[in-house]
């Protein structure tokens, strides 16, 4: 075999060798396209169920929820079930302003959900919140994990990004969160006074709410006039309703010994 017919030999296995390789990579990400596509949401696995998860929304009904001091009145509220998420529409004026809290107080545990918000939207979601006629609203008395969407102008202000203590400590590591039409993903963790906050797998808030620090933080911020800010480790959760659509699925919790 002379060395013109070898290399063409080479050359053919090469470019068999790489177009195998490409089918294998596209099949990779096509079945990583599907997985996503066709995931179902709102549901436990067994093993989640095991690892001792429950959903705080059912994919069908505000069951476990109220709005802040106003039990009774989800029905003419701005949230509703919509297409398998917790959807608050903020923007018709005719609905009932509030935010959305749980039934039951929580107070070790590992909240997970997904997030997205309108464009240029602002919200957030409350722990430890107190609630009683003498607090007229959740931040009154709950830490409030940020929800931003990118093109907000709050998105440049160190205080105020996503996924941080708002008001009180910027990103422990630099994340950004994904635009309207895009899920955010998010993490809250609580255990003996000690939480952390997580967007799209990054840690990006951290706090002990039971030290010198915490009290010292609270102290020389917006918050120091309210004396009841913070001073939990048990509470309800809240969906904030200011003023912009959002939406949240996949919201499960699992309480921590």
């Amino acid at each position: 075999m002379n060395r013109i017919s070898l290399s063409f030999i080479c050359c053919l296995l090469l470019a068999f060798s790489c177009k195998q390789q490409d089918k294998k990579k596209f099949q990779i990400e096509r079945s990583k396209e599907l997985a996503i596509k066709n995931k179902v949401h709102n549901q436990l696995m067994d093993i989640e169920k095991e690892q001792g998860w429950r959903l705080l929304f059912d994919g069908e009904t505000l069951n476990g929820w109220h709005l802040f001091n106003n039990p009774d009145s989800t029905r003419y509220s701005a949230w509703e079930v919509k297409d398998g998420t917790v959807y608050c529409n903020a923007t018709d004026e005719s609905k009932i302003f509030g935010d959305l809290v749980t039934d039951t107080e929580f107070e070790n545990y590992e909240l997970t959900f997904e997030w997205q918000m309108g464009l240029r939207g602002n919200g957030g979601v409350f722990i430890n919140v107190q609630e009683s006629p003498e607090f007229r609203a959740t931040y009154e008395t709950g830490p409030e994990y940020q929800l931003l969407e990118p093109k907000h102008m709050d998105t440049g202000t160190p205080l105020k990004r996503p996924g941080c203590l708002w008001g009180l400590s910027p990103q422990l590591n630099t994340v950004e969160a994904k635009p309207t039409g895009q899920w955010n993903t998010a993490k809250i963790v609580q255990q003996d006074g000690q939480i952390q906050f997580y967007l799209n797998g990054i840690l990006t808030a951290e706090a002990v709410l039971t030290s010198p620090e915490w009290t010292k933080t609270v102290a020389t911020s917006n918050f120091k006039d309210r004396p009841a800010f913070g001073k939990s480790t048990k509470g309800k959760i809240a969906l904030q309703n200011w003023y912009f659509e959002s939406w949240f699925r996949d919201m499960k919790i699992r309480e921590l010994d």
